[in-house]
């Protein structure tokens, strides 16, 4: 089993840059400060073949939006794409903002995973058309990830490409789908199956919009966020099992600072792998799981970092089997993710069904899955010769991994 790409443990403090070495197995990162600037204020830049785009940062941002969106250039029109649950919450805040640059239209669509398909792409085309929205027109995403997953998919396809704005308002829209330009659909075979890369060209990341945000979506969006502290940064992970307790308790300052480093890792990661080519397939740690999960139960029992919550766990242990990940750090990966949980039960699902989805996940490769690994905190690597009896192993063992010790799992007979 031969790694395809390797990244170094530890990021530095702020976006570096990297260098190939040898074969482009192995990626290192200098502690010289990253000559987009990303550390500089409240804002991050990150790379793009389209053009270059900021992530803006701060507590509050929302209510500038408007002069933000001004220094984009003239626009025909605006036009809000949002949910009626997201919009209930946070539209008159976002309204406010926006309505500075201009008076936004706004449409509203169902933002639940089962409506993310491209029957709900095809209404807001015509609705975009009925009202008028023309080469020159701006789009933007107001809600969680499936609003910019969407949202994105339009402006990508609309006229052939429109502008678009991503304010994203969950923790998994935060700190990861609305950077990097991904957009897309799903189609009954599997998640994000249909889509595009796509840019932003600004993307308003407000912290304070998180305090509305229902507890369980909360919960499973820091998922993404152990995630990148997994794959890239084990003093990120260390910070947040020591100050776990005051995330979930939506401490301002602590939920600030990982929000922040998620999207500093997320923009370095994409900014040098931005159509996922090699480096940026360690951003799907416990995805090819989790996205099986999901399609398995038609995008009805799971929130996407529920999904991937419980993907990562199995994906720690399968790291265990292949990799032999010393057990004391599988354990803390599995530790510290059951602490932000509850999850829904693990589904009645044969493991050979599961294994069967994961063959049609965009990552595999001839109808092999490909899995993210890590062989020690801060260190991710991405493989595709997995022993499919290894992976059986995991997923029979699935529906007890969040409660048995781990002792019980480190070796396990297919």
């Amino acid at each position: 089993m031969r790694p395809v790409m390797v990244a170094r443990r530890n990021f530095a403090p702020y976006d570096s840059p990297i260098r190939s070495a040898g074969r482009g197995a192995v990626l290192h990162w200098s502690g010289t400060r990253f000559q987009m600037k990303a550390s500089e204020g409240h804002t991050i830049r990150v790379r793009a073949s389209a053009g270059d785009y900021s992530v803006a940062c701060r507590p509050g941002i929302l209510r500038q939006a408007g002069r933000a969106i001004e220094k984009l250039g003239v626009f025909t029109s605006v036009h809000i794409l949002s949910s009626p649950k997201v919009w209930r919450f946070v539209g008159r805040a976002a309204r406010r903002g926006i309505s500075a640059a201009r008076e936004p239209q706004l449409h509203l669509f169902d933002d639940g995973e089962a409506a993310k398909n491209l029957r709900t792409v095809e209404e807001i085309a015509r609705k975009l058309v009925r009202a008028g929205a023309d080469r020159k027109a701006l789009l933007i995403a107001v809600g969680g990830g499936v609003v910019g997953d969407v949202a994105g998919f339009v402006a990508s396809s609309y006229l052939r490409g429109v502008p678009l704005v991503q304010v994203p308002t969950t923790v998994v829209a935060q700190v990861d789908s609305a950077v990097g330009g991904k957009t897309g659909v799903n189609l009954p075979e599997g998640k994000n199956l249909v889509g595009a890369f796509y840019p932003p060209r600004l993307v308003l990341v407000d912290p304070d919009l998180l305090s509305t945000l229902p507890e369980r979506e909360f919960r499973g969006g820091l998922a993404e966020v152990i995630k990148y502290g997994v794959i890239a940064d084990s003093k990120l992970f260390r910070f947040l099992e020591e100050n776990i307790a005051r995330i979930l308790k939506r401490d301002a300052r602590a939920l600030q600072h990982v929000i922040r480093r998620s999207i500093e890792i997320k923009a370095t990661v994409v900014s040098r792998d931005e159509k996922e080519s090699g480096l940026r397939e360690i951003l799907n740690f416990g995805h090819t799981f989790g996205h099986a999960l999901e399609s398995a139960t038609r995008y009805r029992r799971f929130r996407h970092g529920e999904a991937v919550a419980l993907g990562m766990m199995c994906a720690a242990l399968l790291g265990h089997e292949v990799l032999r990940t010393p057990a004391d750090q599988v354990s803390r990966m599995v530790a510290l993710i059951r602490r932000i949980g509850p999850f829904p039960t693990w589904p009645r699902i044969p493991a050979d069904r599961l294994l069967k989805a994961m063959g049609s996940d965009k990552k595999a490769k001839g109808g092999k899955p490909r899995f993210v690994l890590a062989s020690r905190l801060g260190c991710a690597s991405s493989y595709g010769n997995v022993s499919t009896e290894n992976v059986l192993c995991v997923l029979r063992f699935g529906p007890q991994l969040v409660l048995r010790a781990l002792e019980e799992l480190e070796t396990c007979d297919a």
